[in-house]
């Protein structure tokens, strides 16, 4: 066979195929009506491609991540204001020794009973009367009272020669009111006086009440319709100062208060100038507590007392004592009254105890009159000190 007509074959072959080939796509391409197909879309999420890819593959369409609602933060809260302690009206003093006497017969009528059952015997020997004045002793009356009034008891009973119990009850009621003193002034100064407030200055040592009866002292004078300022003194505590301020907010008494570690004597000097400015019928200063043992502590009450008095005179000068301290509380007693010249007795604590009898050997002993009585935790349960009342529920 001729090879060169068999490579003239082959060659006219191909080149009919190629034609076709390139006849039928230019057909397509014209044909009315037909889209032009579209090359393929692949979506993709996630992070973008790199350029590369993106290159070999153009038509890959990268989505952005579906992002989350941005989440709206709080808005930031308001500060709440505290609220305001509700002003109460104190009652007036004139309930208060209703109460005072109810109080006193539940909590010292074991003691006069007992004395009246050891008089009313039919054989008052010598054993009697040794119990009797153990039994007055014992109440915190003292020694040399207890004797006096024993001794006078004997003489009394062995002339009248009664045994009868109205008779003993009123020999024995008129002995102690004669120890306590019936007819000495237990009027607390509470001003105004002229154009400037009372000042009362409260002393004593830690954890007789002396905060609480500065607090409870306010609320009865504001009760009778007297204007009070407080003084918070007490610098050396802080919780003194917060607590003051609880009593003042209570009844609608302004407080004078520095930070922690204050002079104290700025504190109370501020506290009068401020009761003058205001027109206050009363200034109380709250003092810090001292111990008696304690030289230089006191020095520093007898400073607070004299910068006081460069702008007003102290007017009282109450010193706390509790009840149920006994002898300790007439030590107390006996130095605070060197340092600040005492002028009168708040007596805390005498709910529940037969201790009253420290009434009669603080009066006895520092002719210094018991002015106040604290009954108990209650607001009102301060009350003005009333021989009889006291006495007679001491009786029973």
């Amino acid at each position: 066979m001729d090879y060169t007509l068999l490579v003239s074959i082959i060659v006219v072959v191909a080149l009919l195929v190629v034609g076709g080939f390139f006849l039928v796509k230019a057909r397509r391409s014209v044909t009315p009506g037909k889209e032009e197909a579209k090359p393929e879309v692949v979506e993709k999420t996630g992070t973008a491609a790199p350029e590369e890819d993106r290159e070999r593959d153009p038509g890959t369409v990268v989505t952005p991540p579906a992002q989350a609602p941005p989440v709206e933060e709080p808005l930031p809260a308001s500060p709440v204001e505290p609220a305001e302690p509700e002003i109460e009206t104190p009652p007036p003093s004139a309930g208060r020794m209703v109460r005072l006497r109810a109080r006193l017969a539940r909590s010292q009528s074991s003691l006069g009973q007992g004395l009246l059952n050891l008089l009313s015997a039919k054989n008052l020997d010598e054993d009697a009367w040794e119990e009797i004045e153990d039994t007055l002793i014992t109440a915190d009356i003292g020694v040399t009272s207890a004797t006096q009034i024993v001794e006078n008891l004997r003489t009394r009973v062995k002339v009248l020669g009664t045994r009868d119990t109205d008779d003993v009850r009123a020999l024995l009621r008129e002995e102690l009111l004669a120890q306590i003193g019936s007819d000495t002034d237990r009027a607390v100064r509470t001003g105004p006086l002229g154009d400037r407030p009372a000042v009362i200055m409260v002393v004593g040592v830690n954890g007789t009440g002396k905060t609480t009866t500065s607090g409870k002292l306010a609320r009865v004078l504001v009760g009778d319709g007297h204007s009070v300022v407080l003084g918070a003194a007490d610098t050396f505590r802080a919780a003194a100062s917060e607590q003051l301020q609880t009593w003042g907010s209570r009844v609608g008494a302004p407080v004078v208060r520095k930070e922690e570690g204050a002079d104290p004597a700025s504190v109370a000097f501020d506290a009068v100038a401020r009761g003058v400015e205001d027109g206050a019928d009363t200034v109380i200063i709250d003092t810090a507590g001292r111990l008696h043992t304690k030289t230089g502590l006191m020095d520093e009450l007898g400073k607070v007392k004299r910068v006081v008095e460069k702008k007003s005179q102290v007017d009282e000068v109450l010193l706390v004592l509790d009840a149920t301290t006994g002898q300790n509380g007439l030590r107390q007693a006996r130095v605070f009254a060197e340092v600040v010249n005492v002028t009168g007795i708040a007596l805390t604590k005498l709910d529940g105890t037969a201790k009253g009898g420290i009434i009669v050997q603080v009066q006895r002993e520092l002719g210094v009159p018991v002015k106040l009585v604290g009954l108990g935790e209650g607001p009102d349960d301060l009350a003005p000190f009333d021989p009889e009342v006291f006495v007679d529920a001491i009786l029973g």
